[in-house]
């Protein structure tokens, strides 16, 4: 590899992004989880569920977004709900988020609760100024007087062959926004109980997906089948306990710190991975219990190095009292700090996977 293209991977430990790379997480690694009945449900149909369940519940939920309608939704996540509900509840748009975005805030304002679908959060740039200055402030600014009960939600980060403007994490974006919640679900439960929380809440939520997450299968847990089951807002998920070294992650990347951890225990290491699930608010709480107990913490992200996510969880926790725990310094995996080539061997180079966040995690323990 030319000395021009490492350049471009700086730390933190983007170096590492150079070394054998292993395919994507393997369809096992993304099936870990608990309280299984016996039957598996995607995450598309834990999105469909949630909002089929909400909108029965609740008629002044509905459904705004390009193709969500007569094509069922761009990833087929709203399949059926036309049908069931109809064109006034299940509404198809023009190419243009920043006017449907706009209807989407003022109806909620009026007392509707708006499921405002993006075909991908990368569009979502065109209708910022309606989701952060008129959504996430308007209620602070009138006194408490105007509330906005809406739902953003589409999906996330990168997904696979579609470059540098479509690949974009808005994670770190969107958390600093007061105003705003902000969940980023992995598996099927999440997407479930996440939506269905989002629909009630009365406030903004941001409901970060991925694209390539839609068509993968988990066991549908007893929780699932309640139509008041919901995950509440800034509770993390332990996904896999451990001692020696805790793995903080969210969306996709679980599955490669699932998998990295299971690498990591033939080698007598024990691995914690944490699910984040909410952005905003973040569960520090369960960061720090952790912290405490292993003494080490990696973040893992697809997001761009600076300014993100785990720079965040870096300083919170510096500024906690789970700093006097740590054994070594905070480790970040995140994506390479360029725009998302699209040449595939370049973005497999990109991002982080199941190698990068192995070897990384011995780097930590300093284990050779």
């Amino acid at each position: 590899m030319s000395a021009a293209l490492k350049s471009l991977f700086k730390q933190p430990l983007l170096a590492a992004r150079l070394a054998a790379r292993t395919s994507r997480a393997l369809p096992s690694a993304v099936r870990h989880n608990s309280s299984a009945v016996g039957d598996t449900i995607t995450v598309r149909e834990a999105l469909n569920q949630a909002m089929d369940e909400e909108m029965e519940r609740d008629e002044s939920v509905w459904i705004l977004g390009e193709e969500v309608a007569q094509y069922n939704g761009a990833y087929k996540v709203s399949k059926g709900l036309l049908d069931k509900y109809g064109p006034r509840r299940v509404v198809d748009t023009p190419i243009t988020e920043m006017g449907f975005a706009g209807i989407a805030v003022g109806a909620a304002f009026h007392g509707t609760k708006p499921i405002c679908e993006f075909m991908t959060f990368n569009f979502a740039m065109q209708a910022i100024d309606q989701i952060i200055n008129s959504g996430a402030k308007t209620h602070y600014m009138s006194g408490g007087f105007a509330k906005c009960p809406i739902v953003f939600r589409g999906p996330n980060g990168a997904a696979a062959g579609v470059a540098a403007q479509h690949s974009q994490d808005y994670a770190s974006w969107y958390g600093q926004i007061p105003g705003l919640k902000v969940v980023s679900p992995y598996d099927a439960e999440d997407a479930k109980g996440l939506m269905k929380a989002a629909i009630r809440d009365p406030n903004p939520v941001i409901v970060l997906e991925n694209e390539l997450m839609y068509g993968v299968s988990f066991p549908a847990t007893t929780n699932m089948s309640s139509k008041d089951f919901v995950v509440p807002f800034g509770k993390a998920k332990i996904m896999r306990e451990g001692t020696d070294i805790t793995i903080a992650t969210y969306s996709r990347p679980v599955a490669f710190a699932l998998e990295a951890a299971e690498l990591l225990a033939k080698e007598g290491i024990s691995a914690e991975v944490i699910n984040l699930r909410s952005i905003r608010p973040l569960d520090l709480p369960a960061l720090i219990k952790s912290v405490k107990k292993t003494n080490h913490l990696m973040t893992v992200e697809q997001g761009f190095p600076q300014f993100g996510m785990g720079s965040e969880i870096s300083a919170q926790i510096m500024e906690s009292e789970a700093f006097d725990y740590l054994d070594a310094p905070v480790c970040r995996i995140t994506g390479a700090d360029v725009p998302m080539p699209y040449a595939q061997n370049l973005e497999a180079l990109a991002l982080p996977d199941t190698e990068v966040i192995y070897k990384q995690a011995k780097r930590v323990l300093n284990i050779e």
